[in-house]
C-alpha cells in the first residue's frame, strides 16, 4: 500500500486541492485532458478504504452470476417472471433485464448522447456545474466531494425528469436533449411495469407500489468515467446502496460494476442492450426487509470512457413522504423492522454521516 503515502505528506492540504479541482468546473475529464500520468491525491483511496477491502474477495467467472430476467412474452409468462424477480430481489437485490422493450437503437443512442454531453463544449458544461442537487438540471464531479474520504473517478450530468411534474425539455442541453426525451418515455413505461411486478412479487395487488407514488419522482444520472492511468488507486464509485425505490441502469460494454453478495464482490458481466435493475433502500424499508438493497460499487479502469446512465425512482425530499413497512407485510410473527420516518429524514441522516461501511438502514431499525 506504499502508493497511498502521498495522502499522508504533512504539507498536503486536501481541502485546498478539493477547492482547486472544484473551481475548474471541468471534472475528471478536465484532469485527464491536462495530460496527467499520475492521478491527483484527492482521488487516491485512504489506507482505511484499502483495509476495508480486505474483508471481501472479488470473484468472477461462474462461481456467482447475477440473475437474468427475460420479459419476453410477459403476458403469457407473468407468473414465471414474478417468481424470478422475487428470487432475485430477495437474494441479490439485483438482476439484469433482457427483452425489456427499449429498442437497442435507443439504448445505444442514450450512451452516445451521454458521451456527446461530457465530451462537448466546456463552457456549456461550466454553466451547469453546481453543488446544489436540488437543481433540475446540473453537472458535477462527485456530489459528495467535500464529505468523501477520496474522490471518485467520474463526472455526472443529472436531470430531474419527474418531480412530479415533467421537466421542460428545453432545460436539457441540446447535445443530448432528443435522446433523453425519447429514452425517458421508455423508462416511464418500464418503471410502471417493474413497479407492478415488484408489487405482485410481494403478494400485493399490482398497483400497490404505484399507489405509494413509487413512480412519481424520476431522476436521470448520466455518468462518464475517463480511462484512468492508475485505476488500482481509486474507484469509479465507492461502495453504496441507492436511496431509491428501484434503479434502472444502462451500461456500455466496459465492465466495472460489482455487487456485494455473500461477502464477495461479484463482477457484473455487461450484456449489450440489457439493463441492470436494483432494489433501493426505500424498497427494503417498504418490504420489511423481504427485498434487499445491496451494496455495490464501480472499479476504475485503464480503458474508457466508461459510460452509464442510472434512472432512480425516488420519493420527494420537499414533501413529508412517510416511509414504513407496508402493513400487509407486517404481522405478529413478522413485526415491523423499521420505524416510521420521512424520506427527508432518511436522506439528511445518510448525507450527514461519514462513510463507515455500515448501512444507513440500520439507524432506522425499530
Amino acid at each position: 500500500m506504499g502508493s497511498t503515502e502521498p495522502a499522508e505528506v504533512p504539507h498536503y492540504d486536501r481541502n485546498k486541492e478539493l477547492k482547486a479541482f472544484d473551481a475548474t468546473k471541468t471534472g475528471v475529464k478536465g484532469v485527464v485532458d491536462s495530460g496527467i500520468e499520475k492521478i491527483p491525491r484527492i482521488f487516491v483511496r485512504t489506507q482505511d478504504e484499502f483495509t476495508e477491502d480486505l474483508s471481501y474477495t472479488v470473484v468472477s467467472g461462474d462461481q456467482f452470476q447475477l440473475p437474468v430476467v427475460d420479459l419476453q412474452d410477459i403476458d403469457c409468462r407473468r407468473k414465471e417472471i414474478i417468481d424470478e424477480i422475487r428470487r432475485a430481489t430477495m437474494t441479490w437485490g439485483f438482476f439484469q433485464l433482457v427483452n425489456h422493450g427499449i429498442p437497442i437503437s435507443v439504448t445505444n443512442e442514450m450512451i452516445e448522447g451521454t458521451r456527446r454531453f461530457h465530451e462537448g463544449d466546456i463552457e456549456v458544461k461550466k454553466q451547469l456545474y453546481v453543488r446544489d442537487l436540488s437543481t433540475i438540471v446540473h453537472y458535477d464531479s462527485n456530489f459528495d466531494l467535500y464529505q468523501s474520504r477520496s474522490a471518485n473517478w467520474k463526472d455526472t450530468f443529472r436531470c430531474r425528469l419527474l418531480n412530479p411534474d415533467p421537466i421542460d425539455p428545453q432545460l436539457i442541453p441540446s447535445t443530448c436533449r432528443d435522446i433523453i426525451v425519447e429514452y425517458w418515455k421508455h423508462i416511464v413505461n418500464l418503471g410502471n411495469t417493474l413497479a407492478e411486478l415488484f408489487s405482485e412479487a410481494l403478494g400485493l395487488s399490482k398497483d400497490h407500489l404505484k399507489g405509494m407514488d413509487c413512480t412519481k419522482y424520476l431522476t436521470l444520472a448520466a455518468h462518464y468515467a475517463p480511462a484512468c492511468p492508475e485505476p488500482e488507486l481509486t474507484m469509479g464509485s465507492t461502495k453504496h446502496s441507492d436511496q431509491s425505490f428501484f434503479t434502472i441502469l444502462l451500461n456500455d460494454d466496459i465492465p466495472g460494476l460489482q455487487v456485494l453478495h455473500q461477502n464477495h464482490w461479484v463482477n457484473v458481466k455487461p450484456i449489450h442492450g440489457a439493463l441492470t435493475i436494483n432494489v433501493g433502500d426505500i424498497m427494503q424499508i417498504l418490504s420489511n426487509d423481504k427485498y434487499k438493497s445491496s451494496q455495490h460499487r464501480v472499479v476504475a479502469n485503464h480503458v474508457g470512457p466508461r459510460i452509464s446512465v442510472a434512472c432512480f425512482y425516488r420519493a420527494s425530499v420537499e414533501k413529508p413522504t412517510l416511509l414504513y413497512p407496508i402493513k400487509e407485510l407486517v404481522s405478529e410473527s413478522n413485526p415491523a423492522v423499521y420505524k416510521e420516518i420521512t424520506f427527508k429524514e432518511f436522506v439528511e441522516y445518510s448525507h450527514s454521516r461519514r462513510p463507515d461501511g455500515v448501512s444507513t438502514l440500520d439507524h432506522f431499525k425499530v
